[in-house]
């Protein structure tokens, strides 16, 4: 995808949905930190079924920890990995109090010294809760950005840094919610919906396709 792809491909994805968020459910900026730390190979869902449960019981660190393994690990029993995921949020949790004064700090570095969070979940907060233009890439954004030539990588590292460059500025804030929410319902691992796919015109993949096809109509 050269630059007018690009600014193409963007338009289009804001125009079908000018304002794209998470389809995680949170109130405040811990909640959001700690469904992101319990999404790690769970599906937002699975999620969302969990802390429907455990937020209007806790939804701070401190609350968190007063529930202990026992009750926290009891709340959240429905996802995978649920054991370490409990002591990873715990664990969280304490150092959010001891460190941080109970709140959600806003640096990459800190979030990342936390218990279960990684780049990935940290770029989700940096942007969901602060507004920074960061990318949290996922396996949808991942096969999105290598799939449709937008920004080709061998790992998520280098998907990052080249959507970082390639991306224009004023799509910045909101790309990564428009490419996994793409990923997710159109530019699916299995099978591609490229026939009702919006953004075909200028995906790599889409083009091929049509080449394919025009190929074959005139063989």
């Amino acid at each position: 995808m050269n630059s007018t792809d690009i600014e193409l491909f963007f338009a289009t994805l804001k125009a079908a949905n000018p304002q794209p968020e998470t389809e995680l459910e949170y109130t405040n900026p811990f909640e959001l930190l700690a469904a992101v730390l319990l999404s790690a190979q769970a599906t937002d869902v699975g999620v969302n079924k969990a802390t429907r449960k455990l937020f209007p019981v806790a939804n701070t660190p401190q609350k968190i920890l007063a529930l202990g393994l026992d009750g926290l690990t009891e709340h959240i029993r429905t996802i995978g990995l649920y054991r370490t995921k409990a002591r990873n949020l715990l664990e969280t949790c304490r150092l959010l109090v001891e460190r941080h004064g109970g709140r959600v700090p806003r640096t990459r570095e800190a979030l990342e010294a936390l218990p279960g969070v990684g780049r990935k979940t940290a770029n989700v907060v940096l942007n969901v809760v602060f507004g920074e233009p960061t990318m949290a890439v996922d396996t949808h954004i991942f096969r999105v950005s290598n799939r449709t030539g937008l920004a080709p990588g061998r790992n998520v590292l280098e998907v990052e840094e080249q959507l970082l460059a390639r991306v224009p500025e004023n799509y910045l804030p909101d790309a990564h919610h428009w490419l996994i929410l793409h990923g997710r319902y159109v530019c699916q691992a299995r099978r591609p919906l490229c026939e009702t796919c919006r953004v075909r015109p200028w995906c790599d993949h889409g083009r091929a396709l049509d080449h394919q096809g025009a190929a074959r109509e005139v063989a």
